[in-house]
């Protein structure tokens, strides 16, 4: 990452860190929203644009953390909230190896889309089947709990304290897909990517960093959703949908797959344009799906992928001339 790029993530993170002291609860709620679903759009990335795998089942990792959280809190385990979190995860976790250990040594490519796509699309009519789960109503009225660290007690239901926890809490995430991304296991990805067969000549088991990628992969979509939550206040089968299984996907093509910071690029940007379209009823959906259309058209590499083109031809600085020697008398 280059100098600018690093001074520009720095300022974003001040701003987010700071907007509850300027912006009002609407704007706040947008954000804090937008920061959970640019993890999980980071979490499908890793799987896409690391491992080569397309998923659309990404939405139900995404509600069984969800869930999961909303369960236990309810049942009066706000006490233990960390925990729920890692609850929650290794439940995504769980979930993502079983599907994987079946699905990847029989599907890749678009048999494994549709086969995720279905597999999520079970699970939300399922939910929405389970009358202790509030059926197709879902799980209302979650609280935002409070939880002792040692000796200190931590009240996330007063004022904006979750929000600044989903903010560490994301920045954490953030952190610990970068170091899997971009150590051993994320070069082997990029590898097994570029030349499946290369790689499993080179000595490399492709299906078992397949399986790790995808369980990772599906343990931060949990993770993000159990973030979800608490924020939303409220869990429905619909949160596991097909159009939540694609949301990482746009953020990933607006912003670029690419890129690791592609999908929070995204992420932004796009519900930076749906908030400002936002009062254009009845052509908010025309004017945005133009935009995605013309900037993919114009950015294949998506947004971060032209920031960095732009970033590498301003610091190119072109060689000066040699001049041309000059002739020497030929000597008899």
């Amino acid at each position: 990452m280059n100098r600018l790029s690093t001074y520009l993530l720095v300022a974003l993170a001040a701003i987010l860190l700071l907007l509850p002291l300027w912006a009002n609860s609407g704007l706040v709620f947008l954000v804090g929203t937008t920061i959970i679903v640019a993890v999980f759009a980071l979490s499908w990335n890793l799987l896409f644009g690391y491992a080569g795998l397309a998923s659309f089942g990404s939405g139900g990792l995404f509600s069984i953390g969800a869930y999961t959280m909303a369960v236990m809190l309810r049942q009066g385990y706000e006490g233990q909230f960390l925990l729920l979190i890692v609850l929650a995860t290794l439940a995504g976790g769980v979930v993502a190896f079983a599907i994987g250990f079946v699905a990847l040594r029989r599907s890749t490519g678009i048999f494994l889309a549709i086969l995720t796509l279905a597999l999520a699309e079970l699970l939300r009519i399922t939910l929405a089947k389970i009358h202790w789960l509030g059926a197709e109503d879902g799980i209302p009225s979650i609280v935002r709990p409070t939880f002792s660290i040692g000796f200190a007690t931590v009240d996330l239901s007063r004022g904006n304290s979750y929000y600044w926890f989903v903010c560490i809490a994301c920045a954490l995430l953030v952190g610990l897909t970068w170091w899997i991304a971009h150590g051993r296991f994320g070069r082997t990805l990029r590898t097994i990517r570029l030349d499946v067969e290369r790689a499993a000549f080179m000595g490399v088991d492709t299906h078992r960093y397949r399986l790790v990628a995808f369980t990772i992969s599906g343990a931060i979509a949990a993770c993000a959703g159990a973030l979800f939550a608490p924020w939303a206040q409220i869990v429905t089968p619909d949160i596991g949908n097909m159009m939540r299984s694609t949301q990482p996907i746009l953020f990933t093509l607006l912003g670029g797959a690419s890129s690791f910071w592609g999908p929070l690029i995204g992420a932004f940007l796009l519900s930076a344009i749906e908030f400002s379209t936002r009062t254009l009823v009845g052509i908010q959906e025309i004017i945005t799906g133009g935009i995605l259309l013309a900037v993919v058209l114009m950015f294949p590499t998506g947004v971060a992928g032209a920031w960095n083109a732009l970033i590498a031809g301003l610091s190119a600085r072109p060689e000066p001339a040699k001049a041309a020697p000059a002739l020497q008398p030929v000597k008899e």
